[in-house]
C-alpha cells in the first residue's frame, strides 16, 4: 500500500511536470501541491518566512485576536523548529480560484493539533493564502487512509441569496460555491466554519472551535 508520505510527493511531481491549463479548472491536487510547497519552504527555510511569502497581502491569521497576517509575520524571526502540514482534505469551489485545506501539524517534541487554511488562485495561478488557523491538541486528529479532495457544484436549484449563508468579515468565493466564516470572541475564543454548495443546500466540511486561551 502506498504511503501518505508517497501520495503526496507524486502529486507535487506530477503538478510540476504538468503545464497550466489554459482556463482555471478547479483542482485538489494544486491545493495539495501548495500544501507541500508551504511545508518544503516551512523546513528549509523557516515558518515564518514561508509563511510570508505564501500569503496575499490580505491574508488573516489569530494570534489569538484577527491581525493583518503581513502586518505580524513582518520582522518576525523564525521559531527554532517548524511545524510540519500533513494536509488530509481539501476542498475546491466550482469556479477553481478558492480553496480550503485541513490538515494535521506535528513537532519534533511530539506536541501536535491541526490546521485550517482558506487558499486563493490569483490571476497569475498562484496558490496564495488568505486565512490560516491552528489550535493544540493532545494527540493528532485521526487521518483518513486516502487524501480527500472534493469540489462544489456550481448547480443552483434556488437563488444563492436566499440558500446562502450569512457571511461576516469572510467572503465567499465569487461562484458563491465555498463560503466561510472566522469569528474571534473579546477573549480570544475562535469559530472557524467552511461550507460547500451541494446543488441544493450548504454543507458544513470544517466546523473548528477553539477555545479561549
Amino acid at each position: 500500500m502506498i504511503g501518505r508520505a508517497a501520495l503526496l510527493a507524486t502529486a507535487a511531481l506530477a503538478l510540476v511536470a504538468a503545464r497550466p491549463p489554459m482556463r482555471v479548472q478547479p483542482n485538489p491536487s494544486a491545493v495539495i501541491a501548495a500544501e507541500i510547497a508551504l511545508n518544503r519552504a516551512a523546513q528549509d527555510k523557516g515558518e515564518w518566512t514561508a509563511f510570508r511569502a505564501a500569503a496575499a497581502k490580505d491574508a488573516i491569521m489569530f494570534v489569538p485576536q484577527q491581525v493583518s497576517a503581513m502586518a505580524w509575520l513582518k520582522g518576525r524571526a523564525d521559531p527554532p523548529v517548524a511545524r510540519v502540514r500533513s494536509p488530509h482534505r481539501v476542498y475546491v469551489a466550482c469556479g477553481g480560484r478558492l480553496a480550503a485545506s485541513a490538515g494535521n501539524w506535528t513537532r519534533p517534541d511530539g506536541s501536535a493539533g491541526y490546521f485550517t487554511t482558506i487558499w486563493r488562485r490569483d490571476d497569475k495561478g498562484r496558490w496564495q493564502w488568505i486565512m490560516d488557523h491552528a489550535d493544540a491538541l493532545a494527540s493528532p486528529r485521526a487521518a483518513p487512509e486516502f487524501l480527500v479532495g472534493k469540489v462544489a457544484t456550481c448547480k443552483r436549484t434556488e437563488s444563492p441569496a436566499h440558500a446562502s449563508p450569512t457571511f461576516t468579515d469572510a467572503p465567499p468565493s465569487a461562484d458563491e460555491s465555498l463560503v466561510w466564516t472566522a469569528q474571534v470572541t473579546p477573549d480570544g475564543g475562535r469559530h472557524v466554519m467552511i461550507r460547500m454548495w451541494t446543488g441544493d443546500a450548504y454543507e458544513t466540511v470544517i466546523d473548528d472551535q477553539v477555545a479561549a486561551p
